[in-house]
């Protein structure tokens, strides 16, 4: 995992839409629309969990991940990481967090470092989670290249979610995609 920051940003262009026309098919499903903490479950899933950063930067919002919350051009953190489960990749997640967000409490939220961003939010009251939405995400996709990289193989579309998140008004844009490793693609 020696040349993940040379990838970053990995970016997420994909075409998200409602939580309706998630693939049927289990367990996918059930990973995809688990309204709970990405970051607890998986460590119910493993004796060793580990956050590895692959690179946070900010950036203007791109046009391809702006919305109702978080406008095209507005001043973002951006922050790519991989979770892991006893040393296999399981996740790769991208955070939006608008500049505006990061005052008051939710300044920690810039320096998180290999700190997972899902249990500081779900770990805090105040945490409303808007619509999910999901994506397919085809083999051409930069985040499958980054699969490879870990020595995955990427045999078929993986699939991603993402919800936009607000504690007490400041939104934050967080997107997760299951890697080929991860339990949610296991019949």
């Amino acid at each position: 995992m020696i040349e993940l920051q040379k990838q970053f940003p990995i970016g997420l262009n994909v075409d998200w839409v409602s939580a309706k026309q998630a693939p049927n098919s289990q367990p996918l499903n059930d990973w995809l629309l688990d309204p709970k903490s990405l970051t607890a479950r998986l460590k119910n899933q493993c004796n060793e969990f580990k956050v590895k950063v692959i690179g946070q930067r900010v950036e203007p919002c791109s046009s391809s991940e702006a919305n109702n919350n978080i406008k095209e051009g507005e001043s973002v953190l951006i922050r790519e990481v991989i979770l892991i489960c006893d040393d296999i990749p399981q996740v790769f997640a991208r955070s939006l967090l608008p500049l505006n967000s990061l005052t008051g409490e939710q300044q920690a939220l810039a320096n998180l470092g290999e700190q997972p961003l899902g249990q500081v939010l779900f770990n805090n009251p105040k945490l409303h989670r808007e619509v999910l939405e999901v994506a397919r995400i085809k083999p051409s996709q930069r985040v499958c290249e980054l699969a490879s990289t870990l020595n995955l193989s990427v045999e078929h579309d993986l699939w991603g979610r993402r919800s936009i998140f607000t504690i007490e008004g400041k939104p934050l844009m967080v997107a997760e995609v299951f890697l080929p490793s991860s339990p949610a693609y296991i019949k």
